[in-house]
């Protein structure tokens, strides 16, 4: 079996037709090529070359082996080409896992803003629930997962991204619009549209009105703050939802107004736990948290404070 350098010393004698323009491209003197080329013959058991008046004449056999070589020589270069794109963070694939607030909100800023530096890399977005986000991170078929609230699984660590109020999303022009909170009891009457009871925010809503003694009356009840929002916008009620919400659902007709005393809703970042991130997954959380900063102020009251943006990490 010929070396990488004997088949790179027979290609460029094949392509320059002579050892010494050969010597010259490889920067070798004319003995090292002759030398390389003796070796390369003794292990195919056949000669490349015959020496005639001073010129080189390939024989059948090195006319034949050179388009393979060739071919070689280019898959070679494509893989240091990937190499080099990988090692710069401008190649390769990133798999992503999210709830659906994620997906809906966040995320597609962050992927849009992540790939216009890298526009060769490729991103699987999936959208799921927090147990098949986890699952999935745990068993290496997502890079990173973004959920909300806590999250117990077995094989995945999970740090804090940010933390928003939790409170209820209504029209600009709704009476309580006007409050820079409100309590459950100022919705004891209102319509509301509640996430399903089994989800980190239908969860808490649910503990918010206990808490406070009210009884939690749901009108209509979805899957997703996307679709809570439409159903404000449509006239159908107000949604109990987080800032996170009015992420995915930019507009100046609806406004947030958080509970009293303030209830957090963190967002939180799954990653495998014994796996180091790659370079595409460092940068990209990097990228998530610039957006997360610029969006921050999706989070102002009517006061104009913003909510804080909570990074600290946990183990």
């Amino acid at each position: 079996m010929l070396s990488i350098r004997e088949l790179e010393v027979f290609r460029r004698v094949m392509e320059l037709g002579t050892i010494t323009a050969a010597a010259e491209a490889l920067r070798v003197s004319q003995p090292a090529v002759s030398r390389t080329l003796q070796q390369a013959e003794r292990r195919l058991g056949f000669p490349l070359f015959l020496r005639r008046k001073k010129r080189l004449l390939a024989t059948p056999e090195a006319q034949s082996l050179f388009p393979e070589t060739v071919s070689a020589f280019a898959a070679f270069d494509v893989v240091q080409k990937h190499a080099a794109d990988l090692q710069a963070g401008r190649a390769g694939g990133l798999n992503i896992a999210a709830i659906s607030a994620f997906a809906n909100a966040l995320l597609p800023a962050a992927v849009a803003k992540f790939r216009q530096s890298r526009p060769d890399v490729v991103i699987m977005l999936q959208s799921m629930s927090a147990l098949q986000v986890a699952t999935h991170v745990a068993n290496h078929q997502a890079d990173l997962g973004f959920v909300i609230d806590s999250l117990a699984a077995s094989g995945v660590s999970v740090s804090d991204l940010w933390a928003t109020d939790f409170g209820c999303v209504m029209p600009q022009t709704h009476p309580l619009a006007s409050k820079l909170h409100v309590v459950p009891a100022d919705l004891e009457h209102e319509a509301l549209i509640c996430l399903n009871r089994q989800l980190p925010l239908g969860i808490q809503a649910v503990r918010a009105f206990a808490d406070a003694d009210v009884p939690l009356k749901t009108a209509i009840e979805v899957s997703q703050s996307t679709v809570a929002c439409a159903l404000v916008r449509a006239g159908a009620g107000l949604a109990l939802l987080d800032g996170l919400a009015m992420m995915g659902t930019p507009a100046t007709d609806l406004v947030m107004r958080p509970f009293y005393p303030s209830i957090k809703v963190m967002g939180r970042l799954v990653r495998p736990r014994h796996l180091l991130p790659s370079r595409l997954a460092r940068e990209f959380i990097e990228t998530l948290n610039d957006v997360i900063a610029t969006q921050d102020s999706s989070f102002c009251p009517a006061d104009g404070r913003k909510l804080p943006i909570n990074r600290k990490k946990k183990s």
